[in-house]
């Protein structure tokens, strides 16, 4: 079955500081990878994160201002966890899209920075709160 296509009024509503990118991982990635989507996607924000040099939590706070990601808060720090939320203009404007946004790349992306800095192995999920235009994700410690 075909797939319906994407129309002209759609990309005028996405953003224009970061259309290049919400077109190839909202629209292109999905259709190549099928059902693997959501492991691929959280993989390769993990193998990305592996191949950026990293010293503090501030430098991921910086890269994903620098990829127009959103910001990135940690908000709270336990023992066994890091909480962190993502916000900005361009998370409204995807949450506000038409397209099936997700955010498993940067939750992949994150849980290795996580693992790097902290020398502990972790997992990252992430939870939209549409209603407030926020991307919470939930790092744990899994040793």
């Amino acid at each position: 079955m075909d797939k319906e296509q994407l129309k002209l009024h759609t990309i005028d509503q996405l953003s224009s500081e970061t259309i290049g990118f919400d077109i190839l991982k909202y629209v292109c990635l999905p259709n190549m990878l099928g059902t693997e989507k959501d492991a691929i996607l959280y993989f390769s924000g993990r193998d990305l994160a592996r191949n950026i040099e990293i010293t503090s939590l501030d430098d991921l706070i910086y890269l994903f201002d620098k990829f127009r990601w959103g910001k990135l808060e940690l908000v709270k720090q336990k023992k066994h966890e890091l909480i962190f939320h993502l916000m900005s203009d361009d998370i409204v404007h995807r949450l506000r899209s038409p397209l099936d946004v997700d955010f498993r790349m940067e939750a992949g992306f994150i849980a290795e920075m996580v693992q790097r800095l902290h020398g502990r192995h972790c997992e990252a999920a992430e939870e939209v709160n549409k209603r407030l235009y926020r991307v919470q994700f939930q790092v744990v410690f899994t040793d």
